[in-house]
């Protein structure tokens, strides 16, 4: 795949946890520099597939940034650094080693939907921020 010229998240469109945080980057992301598609998308489908977990069930959102498809806490912490510099103090979260922190998010993620519930379908981006949404 050709370098994005924005970072991508990929995420549960069905997950509300996953949609609460979508909505709360679109909020923080003032210069509007991040792109978002859900994993159930054909354009979510299509990243997964180019880097070969498309076959297995995503319990994790993933970026894909520079030609680079990460996941779990170290997705999470390059979209924080992305962010405000009000936002940046998340970053001593790498201190903390990627063999304790993912299994935590993995944790979470398991659980998503019997702690923060599901929808029936995928999130409909309001007409304010459609135009950073994959299809």
């Amino acid at each position: 795949m050709q370098t994005q010229p924005h970072p991508i998240v990929l995420f549960d469109g069905v997950c509300n946890f996953c949609n609460a945080s979508v909505n709360f980057i679109i909020r923080h992301d003032k210069q509007k520099r991040l792109r978002f598609a859900t994993l159930q998308s054909e354009a979510g489908e299509r990243i997964r597939k180019e880097f070969g977990i498309a076959d297995q069930k995503p319990d994790s959102f993933l970026l894909l940034h520079k030609g680079h498809l990460y996941k779990y806490t170290e997705a999470a912490l390059k979209v924080f650094n992305m962010l405000p510099w009000y936002w940046k103090w998340t970053q001593v979260i790498w201190l903390i080693p990627q063999f304790v922190r993912d299994p935590i998010y993995r944790l979470i993620a398991k659980n998503r939907y019997k702690w923060f519930g599901k929808k029936e379908e995928c999130m409909i981006p309001s007409p304010e921020v459609k135009e950073r949404f994959l299809s």
